[in-house]
């Protein structure tokens, strides 16, 4: 259970340290948005290497997610939401640890980038209810 709430807070921080990240250029040196890109440097991988391996990579992660969540659904509801609540609070003190870093006109670029962030998670929201309840009338 430890590791498991372990594993969630640290996928939960991950959003947030990609947005203190410049948006311009490779990341590590690496294939440009792709998380391992430092792990590939070397390997001189073309074009249609890198997109199977990004393919394999955003599967990894779906099936990691859809097990974490057949997980969670399994958690008694007092346990689930006493669980976000702990992720939200460590992801505001993230947050709030990152803005501390930065220089007033990157905090203000900081806090733009985090609106940005909710907003598009709130349309994601919004999408995912959307299809839910068209799925329900068919």
């Amino acid at each position: 259970m430890r590791k498991t709430l372990t594993a969630l807070l640290f996928a939960a921080t991950l959003p947030a340290v990609a947005l203190a990240m410049p948006d311009e250029g490779p990341r590590h040196g690496g294939m440009r948005g792709e998380p391992h890109g430092m792990m590939f440097k070397e390997l001189d991988l073309s074009r249609e290497q890198r997109e199977s391996i990004s393919k394999l990579m955003r599967e990894q992660m779906k099936s990691q997610h859809d097990i974490t969540q057949r997980y969670l659904d399994k958690l008694p509801e007092a346990e689930r939401k006493a669980m976000q609540q702990e992720l939200e609070a460590a992801k505001k003190q993230q947050h709030d640890s990152i803005r501390a870093l930065l220089k007033p006109e990157q905090q203000k670029d900081f806090d733009a980038l985090v609106k940005k962030m909710e907003e598009r998670r709130a349309e994601r929201a919004e999408f995912e209810a959307w299809k839910a309840e068209k799925e329900k009338a068919e």
